[in-house]
């Protein structure tokens, strides 16, 4: 999609792989379906105005879309652990937005285990391009792993996407209810230049929120045969890991690879 525009074509083409897909025992809930965009500036710029959130110029700032617990104890915990590690990080915290959802779109089993679905603005100080990028996927890392100790019964704790470039719509449902789902695809101002769709059918991991796809970074149908083998490696080399662009940094990424991924998620972990 050269030049940017609606995201009506990609959301048209997810829905053309619905035989690709799967649903479970009520027929209505899907194994998982998404869209990956590049950050929409114009479509955030807006709507973030009457939340007094403002934000700074396209490219120096990150986004990141987190499934959040509906339980309101690990919910207001995690948000307060989130916004102290991008400070931490020397990064600024400029707020929280709500996404808007249509939740009666999707199936029963769905709507049961559904997340709170926020988004998390963040200045990036001065860094932009590869380096805020580098800084976010710290950030998530170190968010990720402080999330771990973290108990609650509703919802999920996962951060589909945190990136300066990138953002991912995504969930369990089948292709058809993603933009019934989230409405923020049908303004005119939520337009992309690239997109990437994905109707998941699940094979070897049960469906979940987190498992949809895309992830942050690709789609991928998995049957990764190898993939035990390719962990213990990436695994048995993570003492010896050094970069001159991480720095004293790299370690705070580490492991690389959560254990409790599909295949594919996996993959994307190490992309």
């Amino acid at each position: 999609m050269t030049p940017a525009g609606s995201v009506s074509l990609p959301i048209s083409m997810v829905k053309n792989l619905l035989h690709r897909g799967a649903v479970g025992g009520d027929m209505t809930t899907g194994d998982g379906a998404g869209i990956l965009v590049q950050i929409p500036h114009l479509f955030f710029k807006q709507t973030c105005l009457p939340l007094n959130i403002e934000l700074p110029d396209e490219g120096s700032y990150g986004v990141a879309m987190v499934f959040m617990p509906r339980d309101q104890q690990p919910f207001t915990t995690l948000t307060r652990q989130i916004e102290v590690a991008v400070s931490a990080e020397g990064l600024s915290f400029l707020g929280w937005r709500q996404v808007p959802v249509d939740a009666a779109a999707i199936g029963g089993r769905a709507y049961e285990q559904r997340p709170a679905i926020m988004q998390c603005f963040i200045d990036g100080n001065g860094l932009a391009g590869d380096a805020l990028e580098r800084k976010l996927y710290i950030l998530r890392r170190v968010i990720e792993k402080k999330g771990e100790g973290v108990s609650f019964t509703r919802g999920c704790f996962y951060i589909a996407s945190l990136s300066c470039r990138t953002i991912v719509y995504k969930g369990l449902f089948t292709a058809p209810q993603l933009a019934a789902f989230y409405p923020d695809l049908h303004d005119p101002h939520f337009i992309s230049a690239v997109a990437v769709v994905h109707q998941r059918y699940s094979t070897n991991t049960f469906p979940s929120w987190p498992l949809a796809q895309p992830f942050r970074y690709l789609a991928h149908n998995g049957e990764i045969n190898t993939l035990r083998g390719n962990l213990n490696h990436i695994q048995s080399r993570e003492s010896s890991l050094k970069s001159a662009l991480f720095g004293d940094d790299l370690a705070k990424v580490l492991p690389v690879i959560a254990e409790n991924g599909s295949d594919s998620s996996s993959l994307d972990m190490r992309c």
